[in-house]
């Protein structure tokens, strides 16, 4: 909805108080109405209910359009709002207004008219075809990587971390979750890895490195290659490291092993049989391939207006039962299914961290509204995966079933020895 067809709406509502009483209701029926309070500009209490206690959050906003934007799409409105500055944290945290929202809207997730609200959405979406999947990829990708280093690891992993302790720094956590990965793997010198997605590069160098495979990394984004080729130069295993900015679609190579790490968010609904039929053809027949991405616990998709229209356009969280339904047609076997439910939570709360450190610098670089935009873009995940119905997955797959051994014994002992070779250049 538009401002100026928000304006005129507003302006025929003799009673805009009524707007924030329709709100006030919502915050009741969802339980949160005396833990979360808006107020004006004036300080006074427009939506939400006194209590005893004084409430966990409280926003104050100036904008007489914001009740009514809330009403129309609650995560597209609050998340413009914060960046224009036009909702301001008066008392607790972004995440916690944000947990406390997802609370407040999950009935209208459960509501008889949610099939067709989300049956509609994925009508007007457009398809992430070979073009539109490298300009949604430049969008949020191709930022300068001196951005991304003001908050990520010093591996500029920007994924999901593995916290075994849910304590560990995120250089320890980002290490273990390559060791992770790479236990169940089964690597050994010589194979070809394909890394699909490779970011700028370090999982697909650090396999190079300490398991003296023969990698390969696909990007679409020509900052990420760029940064990723300077990190191969670097490395002592350059000659085995080949970066390419390329779509996975068009590539013709087979490989011994694949990995897919935060890319399967990015194919769209409709592209996910294409995504694992692709895989099937790219993995050698004794293969395996691991892939790693976010998915949804309640069986719908995962889908955020405010995320899709600033951050990652294109971008479609599946549900586990659509990605295992795909998986089903390609060809490929679903070897091994592992659910991380907290560690991204975990992440993002140390990527925020950071990110606020730095962020004069950030400021400096992109400017203000920027910097609002993306601390409420982690903050939104982070309440997502702490109260919301998202978790990482992690799917081992292959054309054979024996081509790893028969229980998982194999990972664990593959793990400690990745742990050293990976964790004590970090701790």
């Amino acid at each position: 909805m538009d401002t100026e067809t928000a304006s005129w709406i507003t302006a025929r509502i003799r009673h805009p108080s009524l707007i924030w009483s329709v709100i006030s209701q919502e915050l009741a029926r969802a339980g949160v109405s005396h833990d979360l309070h808006f107020h004006d500009f004036k300080g006074r209490l427009v939506a939400g209910e006194p209590g005893v206690l004084p409430p966990r959050v409280i926003v104050r906003t100036d904008d007489p359009l914001l009740p009514l934007r809330i009403l129309m799409n609650p995560s597209l409105a609050i998340g413009e709002a914060y960046m224009d500055a036009r909702l301001v944290m008066e008392a607790g945290s972004l995440v916690e207004l944000l947990e406390l929202g997802i609370l407040a809207t999950k009935q209208r997730a459960d509501s008889f008219t949610a099939p067709l609200a989300e049956w509609l959405g994925h009508i007007v979406r457009p398809s992430n075809t070979i073009l539109r999947a490298a300009q949604n990829a430049c969008h949020h990708y191709d930022i300068p990587a001196d951005f991304y280093r003001l908050f990520l690891d010093r591996r500029m992993q920007y994924s999901c971390a593995y916290f075994p302790a849910g304590n560990e720094g995120l250089d320890e956590a980002q290490a273990l979750k390559i060791a992770h990965i790479a236990s169940k793997l089964a690597l050994k010198p010589e194979l070809s890895l394909l890394d699909i997605g490779c970011g700028w590069g370090s999982l697909a160098i650090e396999l190079a490195e300490k398991a003296g495979v023969w990698s390969t990394g696909l990007t679409l984004a020509p900052e990420q290659l760029a940064e990723a080729q300077r990190q191969a130069e670097q490395s002592s295993a350059r000659e085995r490291i080949d970066f390419h900015l390329a779509d996975y679609r068009n590539w013709s190579g087979r490989h011994d092993r694949i990995v897919s790490v935060g890319m399967l968010e990015h194919v769209g609904r409709e592209g996910l049989l294409g995504y694992f039929r692709q895989l099937s053809r790219m993995l050698k027949p004794d293969g395996i391939a691991l892939v790693h991405a976010i998915g949804c616990w309640d069986g719908r998709s995962g889908h955020n207006a405010w995320i899709d229209r600033y951050i990652f356009p294109g971008g479609y969280i599946p549900a586990l039962s659509e990605v295992i339904a795909a998986l089903e047609h390609s060809g490929l076997k679903l070897l091994d299914a592992e659910l991380l439910r907290l560690h991204y939570a975990f992440t993002l709360a140390q990527w925020s961290a950071r990110f606020q450190s730095q962020r004069d610098i950030a400021k400096a670089m992109l400017g203000e509204r920027f910097c609002r935009m993306w601390e409420f873009y982690l903050a939104a995940c982070e309440a997502a995966f702490r109260a919301g119905e998202l978790m990482v997955f992690q799917l081992l797959v292959a054309h054979e079933r024996t081509v790893i051994p028969l229980t998982r014994d194999f990972m664990t002992t593959a793990e400690r020895v990745w742990q050293e070779r990976l964790v004590r250049k970090v701790t």
